[in-house]
Formats: C-alpha cells, structure tokens, sequence
C-alpha cells in the first residue's frame, strides 16, 4: 500500500475525537486553561524565538561593519563554520536528549537545555576571537535540542486535544518573534561605532532562556510521562483542573484517562524504549523514514539561505547599502511572523497532506522564479529583475510557512506514539540540523562559486520533495494522540486500546446507575 493514500485506518476508533467535537466552549472561557496556555507561551511555545534570534542575529551582524571588521572579513568556509556551528552542537546534544526526556521528564529536559544556552550567550557576546565565538555558537546549538524536543512533546501532551494542533503550529510561528526582535536590536545597534554593537544582541541572546528557567516549573508534567512513571493520580488530577475546569466527574476526562493509561500499556508492553525499536518494526521504520525526510525538508528547503545569508544574496543582485538591508530584513522578518501565526490558526481546518503538498508545490515555484529572475539581473544587471528577486524572497515566507512551519511539530507529535516520541523527534533533529550544518557551511561557498546556479541545486532537491509527500506522508487528521498511536501497527492494538476505553466508560456509568438503582430503592422504603 502506498503510505501516502494511506488513511489512518488502523488508528482506533474516535471515541474521544467524539467527546472533543461535543464540547462548544471556547478555551478563552475556561480559566485553568487559559493559564495554562498563558504560562506555556514562556516555557514551550516560545522555545522557538532562541532559534529565530539566533538565525537573524547571525544574519544581521554581518552587516554591521565592527562584526566584520572584528573577526576580520570572514567569508568562504570562516563564515560558513561560524554559522553552521549552532546546528553542530546540536547534533552533538542529540543522543542526550530522549534520556534526560524519558528519565527526569520533559520540564527537567528544558531547565537544562535553557541553562546551557544562557551560558553560550554569555560567551558569544564576550568573545575574543573567532574561535571562542564558533565554541559559543556550538553552546547555543548543543542546549537547543533538549528545549525544543521536550517543549514540543509536552506542549502536544498537555494541550486540550480541539487546540493541540494550533498550540504545536505556533510553536514554531513563534521562531520569527525571536527572528524579528533579533533583525530589530541589531539593525538598532549599528549605530553603535564599538564592538558593541554585535556583543548586544549576542547577549540578549540569553532572554527567552531566561524565560524558561524561570517559569517551567510553574507549568504541571506531562500526563503522559507521570503514568508511564506509575504516577496515575497525579495525571488524573493535571487533567481534571485542565481539561476539566476541576470537574473530577468529567465523561471527557474519564475517557481521556482511560485512552491514555491503555495505550501507553499496550505501547509499553510492546516498547524496550531502546533505538532499536526504531527500526525493529515495518510501522516504526515507516515513521522514521518519514521523520528523517521531514527533518531534511525543513532545512534543505531554501530557508537557511534567506536566514542566515540574506546580506549575500542582496549583494549579488547590487545592494549594498548596510541602512536598506537593515530595514528589508526587519520588514521581511515582520512579515514572515504575520503570515506563520496566521497559517497557524487554520491549521485545524486542512487535513495535513493537503497543506504539505500546497508547501511543496508553491515552494517549487517560487524558486524556479526565484532562480530566474537572479540569472536575468546577472546577465542585465536590470533593476526590474532584482526587485523581482525580492519580491520572490518575500513570496518565498507564506509558501514555507503554510507546510515546513505550521505542521512540523504538529505532525510529529502525532506521527510518533508517546513511547517513541522523543526518540522520534530526536531523529528528525538530527537529519534537520545535520541539513542545516551542511546548508550553512555549504551556502557561502556555493554563492561565491557559482552565483545563481546555486538555486538551481534547490529547485531539483523542492522537484524531489514534492514526490516524497505525495507518496510517503500519511493522513494524521482529526484523531488524538492515542487514537494515532498504532497508524502503522496491527490493528488488534488500536482495538485493544479503543475497547478498555469503552469497558472503562460502561463499567463506571454502570456503576453510576446502579447507584441510581441503590438510592431510589432506599427512598422507596422510607416511603
């Protein structure tokens, strides 16, 4: 069967996804969720602004002339190890992070993961050569993982299921916030004729991870990861005041509890929680490959050549003003965050392969003009064609935004069960930031080599794209998470799990009626 025609049939019954359609009240009008959501703004949805201030921070620094004039005009391989040192300490930090997830728990994992950040912040902005700046920039990279993997997971796992795909959408919307407060501070600091004008930004750096040490303890754990820690009641008792507003006699919440604990026993059951696993079964090999490729469409896409060498590109079409390319990468920033948060709030409207082969297919797109329009002002040195390229620069945002933005998270949470989801995000890390090393290290140097033609190499790489998610990426559409657990497996799990469910539920409203029974015989008697 080809996976990508493949409807979530083996998912199990929507018994919950029933309950969640049921209920008409907004999230805004229940108060212990919208405090919830509120403190995870800090701790998990603003993880993303640490890698968006550090792509625009990169960027921008660049123009600043004491930068340049400080580290001595790095460009080639200097430049390209200098960026891409961020993505190679996160690499290195890969085979930590699913152990400190799964054996402390997903809080743990991003107080960590922040402290180390606010470290390499600290030594990036006091650096004294480029080698202490490229081990900073390894810091930063190497304390990101264990933030983003965790944070995405225990956004997905706390989130009322009718809001979970919004809440992991704007996680990474959230990157051009941080994108965007980034190109701003160091556009502002240009004017600052010392070294700090590159050293301030490095360590403002350090401000979202601030954020999160100081408010991730404020935020409950997962319920998920407590009953996989024999912790039930504590689970019950996150989900009552959450999902429920406090109502512990809450059909929807029963029924979540009871998904939740039958599906992570039969995962558990079936689970050593070892990398093999991974590859040990045709549904989890299926999700790997899935999650591989994701990680590499996401950075392969053309995106790191606009984040972090947008200054080269304008070069080669004639800008070279430090005070316009300040405010077009403010102004590009500012619009990449209007249009990502936007596409997030209707992400619960597309089922999942329409908006990734939109993504693709518009990526396509705009690159092929893309590249044209930059051979044509090469070959003219025509100042139509390079405003053209800009406007195919700006176009380039929406196109990446509606896929490779919006869902990534969303997606992977729902593609891995809760016993491989770490692991699983950790994989789609490494091939992402494995792409984007190689991108960033690769980009200068194709630049200054070959010019426009170094478009061409992505206008293949998007052609490929598009095959791939037509044919590989299954429909995650309108479940919850447990209802997803068993996509690929037999489907004697998800009907394992969806009838203790339903054994749950009719046990426990038995019981409710024969108490009922119990009550009214008693007051017949006293009659």
């Amino acid at each position: 069967m080809v996976v990508g025609t493949g409807h979530s049939g083996s998912a199990a019954d929507p018994v919950l996804t029933r309950l969640v359609q049921q209920d008409k009240v907004s999230w805004y009008r229940k108060k212990n969720l919208r405090v919830l959501y509120c403190l995870l703004l800090p701790t998990c949805i603003g993880i993303e602004m640490t890698s968006g201030f550090d792509s625009q921070m990169i960027n921008t620094v660049q123009i600043a002339p004491n930068w340049q004039s400080y580290f001595n005009n790095p460009s080639g391989s200097l430049l390209g190890i200098i960026s891409a040192a961020y993505n190679l300490g996160a690499i290195c930090a890969l085979p930590f992070v699913p152990f400190v997830n799964d054996r402390f728990g997903r809080r743990v994992a991003i107080f960590f993961g922040s402290w180390v950040m606010v470290f390499g912040a600290f030594l990036q902005a006091f650096s004294n050569g480029a080698p202490m700046y490229i081990m900073a920039r390894w810091f930063l990279g190497f304390g990101i993982p264990f933030c983003i993997i965790a944070g995405s997971s225990l956004m997905g796992e706390l989130a009322y299921p009718k809001e979970r795909p919004i809440m992991t959408s704007l996680f990474n919307a959230l990157y051009f916030v941080g994108a965007l407060i980034a190109a701003g501070i160091s556009f502002g600091t240009q004017s600052v004729k010392n070294d700090w004008a590159w050293r301030i930004p490095s360590l403002l750096q350090a401000c979202p991870s601030f954020f999160q040490i100081i408010f991730v303890f404020m935020i409950p754990e997962s319920p998920r990861f407590l009953i996989s820690r024999d912790q039930s009641e504590e689970a019950f008792r996150v989900l009552v005041k959450y999902h429920a507003e406090g109502d512990s006699e809450s059909e929807f919440v029963r029924a979540e509890m009871a998904q939740i604990e039958s599906t992570i026993k039969i995962e558990l059951e079936h689970s050593k929680r070892s990398w093999w696993e991974m590859v040990g079964t045709p549904g989890m090999r299926k999700r790997v490959i899935i999650g591989s490729f994701l990680g590499l469409f996401t950075q392969w896409s053309g995106n790191t050549l606009i984040s972090y060498y947008l200054n080269d590109l304008l070069k080669l079409i004639g800008y070279t003003d430090p005070n316009f390319k300040g405010k077009l990468n403010v102004g590009l920033n500012s619009w990449s965050l209007v249009n990502a948060v936007t596409i997030s709030l209707f992400v619960r409207r597309f089922p999942r392969r329409v908006m990734y082969l939109t993504c693709t297919v518009a990526l396509l797109c705009c690159y092929i003009g893309w590249t044209v329009s930059m051979e044509r002002f090469m070959s003219t040195k025509g100042a139509a064609a390079a405003k053209v390229t800009i406007f195919f620069i700006f176009l380039y945002s929406p196109c990446y935004n509606i896929g490779y933005n919006a869902l990534t998270y969303t997606y992977l949470v729902e593609l891995f069960p809760f016993a491989q989801r770490a692991r699983g995000i950790t994989i789609f890390q490494f091939f992402g930031r494995g792409a984007g090393f190689f991108t960033t290290f690769v980009n200068p140097i194709g630049l200054e080599n070959i010019k426009w033609k170094w478009l061409v190499t992505y206008c293949c790489w998007l052609a490929f794209e598009n095959v791939f998610v037509y044919f590989m990426f299954p429909e995650t559409y309108g479940r919850t998470l447990e209802e997803l657990a068993f996509l690929f497996e037999d489907k004697a799990y998800a009907e394992e799990a969806r009838m203790k469910v339903e054994k749950t539920l009719h046990h426990e409203d038995s019981q409710e009626v024969g108490s009922e029974k119990v009550v009214a015989t008693q007051n017949k008697e006293l009659v």
